[in-house]
């Protein structure tokens, strides 16, 4: 056996981060897949219906990308 002993009140005085994204992130992803879908809606209207619904979502995913540098660069917006 070891002769180790292990503090369990190590781990119970760090302060726990939270683990949720900023409202920034969210803000702008549903923001700018709201964006690009009504622009893909009216510049692919010919085009199946599909098409809008992945420009959206390449919209949210790109603007998950900006609400990080956004939040990196500015902080919250709350």
């Amino acid at each position: 056996m070891s002769k180790i002993k292990v503090s369990k009140t190590a781990s119970t005085n760090e302060t726990k981060k939270s683990k949720e994204w900023p409202a920034v992130v969210y803000l702008w992803a549903l923001g700018l897949a709201l964006l690009s879908y009504i622009i893909a809606r009216f510049v692919l209207d010919g085009y199946p219906h599909p098409y809008h619904w992945s420009i959206g979502v390449a919209g949210g995913v790109l603007g998950v990308g900006i609400g990080w540098v956004w939040y990196r660069w500015r902080g919250d917006v709350f």
